[in-house]
This record gives structure tokens, sequence and C-alpha cells, in this order.
């Protein structure tokens, strides 16, 4: 099974949730996972990877302010990123005209840099009624045989 690093950006802890709920589904489907509330690029494996990148949009479609290290590293970065998959959740609120615009940038990012999207952004809108732990699970489990 793949070795799976959970990046996280959260202002107020709800995608920390979400993230907590995919590392429990992931590590029992048989995955290693590691999960990264302060992502640091650097101390992010690079090679042969897969990453599930779950970010909530804060302000006016701004990256949250934890992640944002790791954004401007990874924007920087010189690396070949060609061997890193990537799945992104995106967590936001419809209503909103930047409605998960971090993580469609954070998609795109990853994309400029090599990196190969195994699924498609996946948004959970908060305007409806729904639990975007129990959403995010759900999601995983559908796709397990592409993580």
């Amino acid at each position: 099974m793949a070795s799976i690093q959970i990046i996280v950006g959260s202002m107020l802890g709800g995608t920390e949730y979400v993230a907590e709920a995919c590392e429990e589904t992931l590590t029992a489907l048989g995955h290693q996972t590691a999960l990264h509330l302060q992502p640091n690029f650097d101390d992010i494996p690079h090679e042969s990877q897969t990453w599930l990148i779950c970010t909530s949009t804060h302000g006016a479609g701004d990256y949250p302010d934890n992640i944002l290290p790791f954004i401007k590293q990874l924007t920087t970065s010189k690396h070949d990123l060609s061997s890193i998959r990537f799945a992104v959740i995106g967590i936001g609120d419809s209503s909103y005209d930047t409605y998960c615009q971090a993580a469609k940038n954070i998609d795109k990012l990853l994309k400029s840099k090599g990196c190969v999207e195994l699924l498609n952004l996946k948004t959970l809108d908060m305007q409806q009624d729904i639990d975007p732990e129990e959403e995010s699970q759900a999601w995983i489990l559908a796709n397990k045989d592409l993580l």
C-alpha cells in the first residue's frame, strides 16, 4: 500500500477534522499515513509519494495561514516532482464567490509542477447540510482503487 502524506490548510480547525477522518479511512485501508498540520515542504517526502491536500479557503480566496509557507516553498521549488501523485479536497461555502479557491489554486500549482493528479478536485460545500468528515471518507472509499 502507498504512503500518503496528508497536507492540511486550516484556519479554524474544521479542515483538520476532515484530514483526520481521511487519515482514519486510509489507515483502515492499509495505507501508511503522515498528517502535516503545519506543513513544511522540506519535511514532506517528495519521491514516489501520494499527497492528499485538505484545505479550506480564507478571506478573498486566500490560503489558510498554516499552509502558506508550504505553498511558497512549493511555488519556488526546483525539485522534480513528477513522481508525486496527488488529490485535493477543498472545504468551503458556495455562497462565496471564492468557493474553494485555495483548493483550486493548489490543484493547478501541483499540476504546473509536474505532479500527477489521481482524482479530480473534491469540494465539500458547507452551505449544504453535510458532515464533511463523512463525505470525505465516502469519497476515499469510492476511489480506494485509485489511491
